[in-house]
C-alpha cells in the first residue's frame, strides 16, 4: 500500500506562506485522534499521491514517524493554477466500517453501439470495513447500445456482501442516446413526402 511521509504543521504559520516555500497543507482526524492532526506535505509528495491515489483511496500516512492507516478524504485542487491546496486524511479504526466513496470508471466508451455515452454519477457513496475498501468502480461499456440506462443496481459493487452502498439503487450511472446531429442527418436525407400534383 502507498506511503505518503508528512510533517506536523505550526499553525503559526499561514498557509499561504507554506504554499509558497512548497508545501501543501491537510489535516488528519478520526475516532481516536483529539481534534485533528495538522499537517504540511512536500508538494512532489503531494503531486505523486494526485496521481497514484484516487479520493477514497487507503493508504499509509508517516506522521513525524508515526504512522496512521488513513483514507484520502479531500483533495483541494485549484484547477485554474494547477495546483494542490489542501488534502485531508481520516485515520481508520480496525473493526469499524468507515463512509467513503468509490469512483466510477468506465472502459470501452468507445465501443457503445450506434449512439453517445452521458456519464451522470461519477461516484458511489459506500460504507465497509478498512480492510475492505475500494477506491473504484469499473464498469465496461462495451455492451450497451442506443437507449441503454444502467443504474446502481446494475454494478457489480452491488453483490459484493461486504460494502454496504448507500448511494440509492435506482440512480442513474450512464445513459446512451442518439446524438442530435444524427437526428437532424436523418431528417434531411429523409426523401419528401409527395402529396399530389397541383391543378390550377
Amino acid at each position: 500500500m502507498t506511503t505518503l511521509n508528512v510533517q506536523t504543521r505550526d499553525l503559526k504559520t499561514k498557509a499561504k506562506r507554506l504554499r509558497r516555500e512548497g508545501f501543501v497543507t491537510g489535516n488528519v482526524f478520526g475516532k481516536q485522534i483529539e481534534g485533528s492532526i495538522p499537517v504540511q506535505i512536500a508538494k512532489k509528495e503531494a503531486e505523486r499521491i494526485h496521481k497514484e491515489c484516487l479520493k477514497g483511496s487507503q493508504l499509509y500516512l508517516n506522521v513525524d514517524g508515526k504512522t496512521y492507516d488513513v483514507l484520502l478524504k479531500e483533495v483541494d485542487y485549484d484547477a485554474m493554477s494547477h495546483t494542490i491546496l489542501e488534502m485531508d486524511f481520516q485515520a481508520l479504526v480496525k473493526g469499524e466500517k468507515v463512509h467513503s466513496t468509490a469512483e466510477i470508471v468506465l472502459h470501452n466508451k468507445d465501443k457503445v453501439q450506434g449512439g453517445v455515452l452521458e456519464q451522470l454519477l461519477t461516484e458511489i457513496s459506500y460504507k465497509a470495513l478498512p480492510e475492505k475498501l475500494i477506491d473504484k468502480v469499473e464498469v465496461d461499456c462495451s455492451n450497451l447500445h442506443v437507449g441503454d440506462i444502467l443504474k446502481v443496481s446494475d454494478l457489480d459493487i452491488v453483490k459484493d456482501e461486504d460494502i454496504e452502498i448507500m448511494t440509492h439503487m435506482d440512480t442513474t450511472v450512464v445513459t446512451v442516446f442518439v446524438p442530435k446531429n444524427a437526428e437532424v442527418e436523418d431528417s434531411e436525407t429523409a426523401e419528401p413526402e409527395v402529396v399530389g400534383d397541383k391543378k390550377e
